[in-house]
């Protein structure tokens, strides 16, 4: 194969994220755990609404983290914090409180939750090429 080009993106070596890049995915990551804390309590609250407005705010920073980064680890890192807070929050306390109760809303967050950031991070706006035309020039 000839071609003085940099090749695939997959061949290129690793490289650590700029700074800013690193402080927008740890922002991403702590809004990420704010929206899981926010989601249990409101998803409880009101049973159908509740559970369809955690969810639908889960989606948008999960989405919108991948739009604002322009990549899959913009999704990553807030499906992260949402993730560790949601699992923290299931947790029982030494006194036996605990935040989620046995209910099926508690078990459609949970795993919609998950769901909706493994789709956000498949199928949202990954890395693309460059600024070029989408057609060939002849």
């Amino acid at each position: 194969m000839s071609g003085g080009g940099p090749g695939s993106a997959l061949a290129q070596p690793l490289r650590p994220p700029s700074p800013g890049r690193a402080a927008a995915l740890v922002g991403l990551f702590l809004l990420g755990a704010v929206t899981g804390f926010a989601g249990a309590l409101v998803q409880a609250a009101w049973f159908p609404g509740g559970l369809l407005l955690a969810l639908a705010g889960a989606a948008g920073v999960f989405l919108g983290g991948t739009y604002a980064t322009r990549s899959r680890g913009g999704a990553v890192a807030p499906a992260a914090g949402w993730i560790v807070a949601v699992i923290l929050l299931t947790t029982t306390r030494p006194e036996g409180d605990f935040l989620f109760g046995a209910g099926g809303g508690s078990y459609l967050f949970l795993l919609g939750g998950m769901a909706l950031a493994v789709i956000c991070a498949t199928v949202g706006a990954g890395r693309q090429p460059g600024s070029g035309s989408a057609r060939l020039e002849k």
